[in-house]
């Protein structure tokens, strides 16, 4: 079993520890997640009082048998055949939910685009610079981590495409 750091026994989460590791500013919000709420993403921005053109949520795809990252806002869905383009693919399928967990680290409605088990290629929708800052999930269901675009596109060697659909 690996030694969990001081962070991480602190209430950080693996996102949470990247970020501090890189040196990145960030802002963590927390709040009272409610199960019974269809949406993650929409439950996050209301929580938070942000506008879900800020909040990002994480999505895991297959893109021609690739596990792939799309990051997009809350407030719209996922093109699956801009995300396959962007990803240098042909087709995209939402991936299976288990495997997502599994291979990310993360349970679903909490996955991370930062400190997942094993970094997958990711694609940011390019809505997101044009905000100062935008929130993705901190890692854990009720926890959002607030960074600017520029530092999670980095972070995460994303590429920047219009994934995103209202």
């Amino acid at each position: 079993m690996a030694k969990k750091s001081r962070k991480q026994q602190a209430g950080g989460t693996p996102a949470t520890v990247a970020l501090t590791a890189a040196g990145v500013p960030f802002t963590v919000h927390s709040y009272d997640h409610d199960p019974s709420h269809p949406s993650y993403g929409e439950e996050a921005a209301e929580a938070m009082g942000v506008p879900p053109d800020r909040v990002f949520k994480t999505l895991v795809a297959d893109v021609d048998g690739a596990l792939t990252v799309a990051v997009v806002p809350v407030a719209g869905q996922l093109d699956l055949k801009a995300l396959a383009a962007a990803a240098g693919g042909k087709r995209a399928a939402m991936a299976d939910p288990a495997l997502a967990e599994r291979t990310t680290g993360y349970v679903r409605g909490g996955i991370s685009p930062l400190g997942q088990r094993r970094a997958l290629p990711t694609v940011l929708d390019e809505s997101a610079v044009l905000h100062d800052t935008i929130c993705v999930s901190a890692g854990r269901r009720g926890l959002e981590v607030e960074l600017s675009p520029d530092d999670l596109t980095r972070l995460t060697s994303a590429v920047l495409a219009p994934i995103g659909r209202a």
